[in-house]
């Protein structure tokens, strides 16, 4: 078995994660990391999975067309090591070219790294929302103001919290 990446973008539609993940189902796969989402009334996922590269294929082909999706093999798995403590990072304000750029410009100069993240537009205000690990070596104070800073400039608000825990 192979560990595989799946992806499925299309046109929103009731049914299209019932559609793919039967067929997905039906060659025996396992769903181990996933993610879908709505982006502007376009059906997005991101799917990874162990399976046979070639049934997952055949599989999945009478859903294109419609959809566009990709299927390939990933190499071995890295296993990510968190660099320090998690924090949420939220940005929001009148939209504009360049802030995620800005953003997180910043948070990887402080040598930091993005997990995850997600930005929305609703009407003209523009949402940003990410978690992020930061090194234990990290100026916190000097992040802070360069984020303020890079945010006066866009015109946008910033804030960068601890996150909770995840813990189960």
């Amino acid at each position: 078995m192979s560990q595989l990446a799946v992806t499925v973008i299309g046109p929103d539609r009731p049914g299209i994660i019932a559609d793919v993940t039967e067929a997905l189902a039906g060659t025996g796969v396992n769903l181990e990391d996933s993610t879908m989402t709505l982006l502007r009334g376009h059906f997005a996922m991101m799917i990874v999975c162990a399976g046979p590269f070639d049934e997952v294929k055949s599989a999945l082909e009478p859903l294109r067309g419609e959809l566009v999706i990709t299927v390939r093999t990933m190499g071995p798995e890295h296993e990510h090591a968190p660099i320090g403590p998690p924090y949420m990072l939220s940005v929001h304000g009148a939209d504009r070219p360049g802030i995620v750029a800005a953003v997180t410009r910043m948070i990887a100069s402080a040598g930091g790294t993005i997990t995850d993240l997600a930005t929305r537009l609703s009407g003209g205000l523009y949402v940003l929302t990410a978690e992020v690990e930061l090194p234990p070596t990290a100026e916190l104070e000097t992040l802070d103001r360069a984020l303020e800073i890079t945010a006066e400039e866009l015109g946008v608000g910033v804030t960068l919290r601890p996150a909770e825990s995840d813990e189960l």
